[in-house]
């Protein structure tokens, strides 16, 4: 493919940004080429600034389930625009977003907006802290929260693409207070919780693992997480900004059943527009200022523009259960297309799926932990990635990313990514 002007446009913003990206995977350095420059997008196709059109399973990194520039999401920002940006006060959308995301999410019983997951997943950690008054936070090996200080520890997403464990710049003092388990080992959640379970505040956890590719959790470590923290008075934060509404109308806490004391939000509910949220229990949510003493701010929180398009699409989504149904059929025939195509040509796969969410790791074995998603072949990867792309199929560049498939992906869309895979697979 013809990639010429997205090559320039790459050489002139390297001058300009770190690496180019204003978000490193971004980058395409470790698949080793250049990243094409998006022009426009319409439902499941984007298009680069050299004319290449390609079937997308980014999605603009999960937001977008119902497609890109879907027709009410575009009326609905065009509509709000006229009358301005953003206030840097109260509108009334705020209050129906909130509502609508509470309607569907029992155990959120107050909400606060922000601008992003970060915001979300540091200002739920903020609250968990402040609610307890002890200082120590617990996550898993491979989950990504957001870049805060306190989260960039074991991280995943972008911190496994570069090969760091951890961020320059974060304080080893302050990085003492979060403390790394395994995912989905129940046995050292209770050992940790059996010996300093009066000093953590709590626990944050991805329902479905998407930053080291997809791993989903098991409901017996959920449960477990659900009881140790009740029973040492620490709080269970549920970190839903990518699965919030992708792998269901209730969320992962829907499917598997459980209440946890704060969730955070983000992707879906700005239907494309950056918007994150993170609400729970109203005794913890009342500490927030101004009603409480845990400080938390945003001028372009809850903005008009933001709020109608998560507004809408999630209207939409509630209208149209069928779009998660197709989603996720959609999913299932992808992944196991690809898992045969595979096959024959002789390469080993394990694919993870939850919803539309869904992994094809390049290991023989079973992907349940961190440890288990770095034993992919990461050349190999590498290889078939580049391979797809030059068949029109838009992947994220890393083997730590998950696929996402929007309810605008057609039949047509599926036999062709997999038809590219079979081409792919017999010259890896």
């Amino acid at each position: 493919m013809n990639h010429s002007v997205s090559e320039i446009l790459f050489a002139e913003a390297k001058t300009l940004m770190p690496g180019g990206v204003n978000s490193p995977v971004r980058a395409y350095g470790n698949v080793g080429a250049t990243p094409p420059f998006i022009a426009r997008a319409k439902g499941s196709h984007i298009f680069d600034v050299d004319g290449n059109e390609y079937i997308d399973y980014v999605g603009s990194w999960g937001p977008m389930l119902l497609g890109h520039a879907h027709d009410a999401v575009l009326a609905a920002v065009a509509d709000t625009a006229k009358n301005g940006l953003s206030f840097g006060a109260p509108c009334g959308l705020e209050s129906e977003l909130a509502k609508l995301v509470m309607s569907l999410v029992p155990s959120v019983e107050m909400i606060r907006m922000v601008n992003s997951g970060t915001e979300a997943t540091m200002s739920a950690i903020r609250a968990a802290r402040g609610f307890t008054g002890r200082d120590k936070i617990v996550k898993f090996e491979g989950c990504y929260h957001g870049h805060s200080d306190s989260l960039l520890i074991k991280a995943g997403s972008g911190m496994l693409t570069t090969g760091k464990p951890s961020s320059k710049g974060v304080p080893a003092d302050l990085a003492k207070y979060t403390l790394t388990l395994q995912y989905n080992d129940v046995a050292g959640v209770k050992e940790l919780f059996d010996k300093i379970g009066d000093e953590i505040a709590g626990v944050i956890v991805e329902p479905v693992a998407g930053n080291m590719g997809v791993v989903p959790a098991k409901l017996e470590f959920l449960q477990a997480l659900s009881e140790e923290t009740k029973k040492h008075g620490a709080l269970l934060i549920v970190d839903e900004v990518m699965t919030g509404f992708r792998v269901g109308i209730h969320c992962a806490q829907g499917l598997y059943g459980i209440k946890p004391d704060l969730t955070t939000f983000g992707k879906i509910i700005g239907g494309g527009m950056p918007v994150g949220a993170y609400g729970g229990r109203l005794d913890v949510m009342q500490q927030i200022a101004p009603l409480g003493g845990i400080y938390q701010a945003g001028t372009l929180s809850g903005n008009p523009v933001a709020m109608a398009a998560g507004l809408a699409t999630m209207r939409e989504l509630v209208a149209h259960p069928e779009y998660y149904e197709r989603a996720e059929a959609n999913t299932k025939k992808l992944l196991a297309g690809i898992a045969d195509a595979a096959k024959s040509a002789g390469i080993p796969v394990a694919t993870n799926q939850v919803g539309s969410m869904g992994c094809v790791f390049f290991t023989e074995t079973p992907v349940q932990c961190f440890a288990d998603v770095q034993k992919s072949d990461l050349d190999l990867f590498r290889r078939y990635f580049l391979g797809m792309l030059d068949r029109g199929i838009y992947l994220a560049p890393s083997q730590f990313e998950a696929v996402f498939v929007s309810a605008a992906h057609t039949d047509e869309d599926i036999d062709r990514t997999l038809e590219a895979a079979k081409s792919t697979f017999a010259i890896l």
